[in-house]
């Protein structure tokens, strides 16, 4: 069966980023299909009714970001979507699903298994069609991938990098901050920790709307066999356990060094969000001082930075993503051009680096 078009004919020399739009609705595709070719940015190549469709269609049209709906007949999402990656490598995937629990626990299990980020829908056909909020996400999702599969494969001139130091206390805490793409980075690092992640609490600023973040801590509890979970307010650190920010809540610290509690609050949003990573890393820089130890991960925006410095000046260690490896090189680029990572590594090596922090080894 051959793909359904939205727009076959492209401008000549176009150089505008090219977008497959896959769902089994028609209405969804001609409407999302419309939304983006109006902005003037990008162009849509082809639709498809569902994941077989658009699997066959990757050679011929060669999309740049596929849209991917998770519910659909004959293949859906997650069936197509190792598929789609083995036959494009580097195309991005987001995947897109109404916001239910089972929908995110598949999304989740997606952005593990490869896709870069994830975009929740409206329920009925009605919403789909005049939310504002839906359409301004669409957009502001594919204008945050657009161009990112030509990344450089180094440091950037403007960035220098750090003079590495030896770390003069060993670290009581591990602290992560990430956002788009950061699900699978965080997957990766706490990997790289092997053992390690038994010796300190780590807590966890993922950017993710609240049911997501549970749905996290759960995918994250059954791969790694430890403790993790959304905290409550108030509850102790536990070496060994990971603490995931509720999404919509901030988490931050509280208490002494000798007995730090976590902290949550529905304070206004920092850098836009909430939680926001340079809530806990404050808090963890004015509890723990040179025994905090931090790493920013992928993730658009600046979040973060501010947190960093406080690190930073309270005598503890913060490691950055590189460009190469992040599949947006805002929060750790931010923190980078800043001067405050003691550090600048590839998403694989950041794991083995902290290990040997927190164990005192040389990874």
């Amino acid at each position: 069966m051959p793909a359904e078009s939205a727009s076959q004919t492209l401008p000549a020399g176009s150089t505008r980023t090219r977008v497959m739009v896959v769902d089994d609705s028609v209405v969804v595709r001609g409407l999302v299909a419309r939304w983006i070719t109006e902005t003037g940015a990008f162009d849509v190549v082809t639709t498809a009714a569902n994941g077989r469709i658009a699997v066959d269609a990757l050679e011929r049209f060669e999309p740049d970001i596929v849209l991917l709906d998770l519910e659909m007949p004959e293949m859906d999402g997650v069936a197509a979507l190792p598929l789609i990656l083995k036959r494009r490598p580097g195309v991005k995937v987001i995947v897109v699903s109404t916001l239910t629990r089972r929908n995110a626990e598949i999304s989740v299990k997606c952005l593990s298994l490869g896709a870069v980020d994830y975009l929740a829908k409206p329920e009925s056909q009605r919403e789909k069609s005049t939310s504002d909020d839906f359409r301004r996400d669409l957009i502001e999702k594919l204008k945050t991938h657009a161009g990112s599969r030509a990344r450089p494969v180094r440091i950037a001139a403007s960035v220098s990098r750090p003079t590495v130091k030896p770390i003069m206390s060993r670290p009581k805490v591990l602290l992560i901050g990430a956002s788009t793409g950061g699900p699978r980075a965080v997957e990766q690092v706490l990997i790289g920790l092997g053992p390690a992640i038994h010796r300190v609490p780590v807590l966890i600023v993922q950017h993710m709307p609240p049911m997501f973040t549970a749905v996290f801590a759960d995918h994250l509890r059954a791969q790694f066999g430890v403790r993790a979970c959304e905290p409550a307010d108030g509850e102790p650190l536990v070496p060994g356990t990971i603490f995931i920010a509720p999404g919509g809540r901030h988490m931050g610290l509280s208490g002494g060094s000798g007995n730090p509690v976590i902290r949550l609050d529905d304070g206004p949003p920092e850098n836009f969000c909430r939680p926001a990573v340079d809530v806990l890393f404050r808090d963890a820089a004015a509890i723990f001082g040179s025994s905090a130890l931090a790493v920013i991960l992928t993730g658009m925006g600046s979040d973060g930075t501010g947190g960093s410095r406080s690190i930073v000046q309270a005598g503890g260690t913060v490691l950055a993503q590189d460009e190469a490896t992040s599949t947006v090189w805002g929060m750790p680029g931010s923190v980078a051009k800043a001067g405050l990572a003691q550090d600048i590594l590839s998403l694989e090596s950041i794991g083995p680096v902290l290990k040997g922090h927190i164990t005192g080894s040389t990874p």
